[in-house]
């Protein structure tokens, strides 16, 4: 019974990921023609120029340049009706078939989309991921722990803490963390993936991290606060159950409840809400990484809205959308494993 409602919810979760995809299709066709239009006359009129030279009148250079038009719009599928074209676009994206970029290229001067992107998805996932996991473990012990001694000094004062840090914007805080540590105390360098010039070998994994660490303790810091007020909250509701109740009865030492049976029946929430941050930090952020000067995901959305790059933004949306789609019906799924109190699966 669980195995069908899994896969049926895999199926879902493909369903979904081709339907935003063909949107991202719609949504973009007109802008990718435009800026394919225009590598075409671009093209057109180079070979012009090369031609001018050569023996042709008036009219045979304006056939030859209509032949090629025509031939480059066979090329790229836009003698097309534009139903087959969105289709077909959705379709190459969905086999990994980005194209070429119209602009930017990566470090070693590629323009293939899948190149790009796979370049600066692991930098994202590394910056963020540390910071999310860090950011878990951290929150969810505090927030136990304010749970055990509610009302109590710690409590209060990391829930004042909660309200006057969870509200900062990450790229003000950001550029505060900058102000102080990197211009201030001059402990950590301001941004970016390496020194200049960048060290080799076992130096060079050192020097990442440590221009990783001012963005993770900013991103740390902006973000455990919330996670263990809202741990706080579900914990206190599940230790009011009566199940709680008959084991501190039963003279189960209050830790072994504490861990042992009320943080079970809070796994499910709280993994909902561990994992959601994990995906979201996948697809980067725009602004924070664009302050630390982060060549990640993030920075690549930003590069590819400013200079029109249609296919790299297409990329980028099908990697962010496709990773957070895995995630939601993995969690989908999990969440019914962890929780015995829902039948998966069962027709009423």
């Amino acid at each position: 019974m669980f195995f069908q409602y899994a896969v049926k919810r895999i199926i879902y979760g493909i369903m979904t990921f081709i339907i935003i995809i063909f949107i991202y299709s719609v949504l973009f066709n007109t802008s990718m023609e435009q800026t394919v239009r225009a590598q075409i006359e671009e093209e057109i009129r180079k070979e012009s120029t090369s031609l001018a030279s050569q023996t042709m009148n008036a009219e045979e250079m304006k056939l030859f340049l209509k032949q090629r038009r025509e031939a480059k719009y066979t090329l790229y599928h836009l003698d097309e009706p534009i139903f087959q074209r969105i289709v077909g676009r959705a379709v190459n994206t969905l086999i990994f078939r980005f194209g070429t970029s119209t602009h930017i290229t990566s470090s070693s001067g590629d323009n293939d989309v899948f190149t790009i992107i796979m370049e600066v998805i692991p930098r994202t996932i590394l910056l963020f991921t540390t910071a999310i996991f860090a950011d878990i473990l951290l929150g969810i012990f505090i927030g136990l722990k304010k749970a055990e001694h509610a009302n109590g000094f710690m409590d209060k004062s990391t829930s004042l803490a909660t309200m006057i840090v969870y509200g900062m914007p990450s790229w003000w805080l950001g550029m505060i963390m900058i102000m102080v540590f990197s211009y201030g105390v001059g402990l950590f360098p301001s941004g970016g993936l390496y020194s200049l010039p960048p060290p080799e070998g076992i130096f060079a994994v050192a020097d990442m991290l440590y221009h990783m660490t001012l963005p993770v303790l900013t991103l740390v810091l902006i973000g455990f606060w919330g996670r263990a007020f809202l741990t706080r909250n579900i914990m206190l509701g599940i230790l009011q159950e009566d199940y709680i109740m008959a084991a501190r009865a039963r003279g189960i030492p209050e830790r072994k409840v504490l861990f042992g049976h009320a943080l079970r029946s809070a796994a499910p929430p709280i993994t909902t809400m561990a994992v959601l941050s994990l995906l979201a930090s996948v697809g980067g952020n725009i602004i924070f990484e664009g302050i630390f000067s982060w060549p990640g995901l993030g920075n690549l959305y930003w590069i590819a809205i400013e200079q029109n790059d249609v296919p790299v933004l297409m990329g980028c949306l099908f990697m962010t959308t496709g990773l957070y789609v895995c995630g939601l019906v993995l969690l989908d799924i999990t969440y019914g494993f962890l929780d015995p109190r829902i039948k998966v699966g069962v027709r009423r």
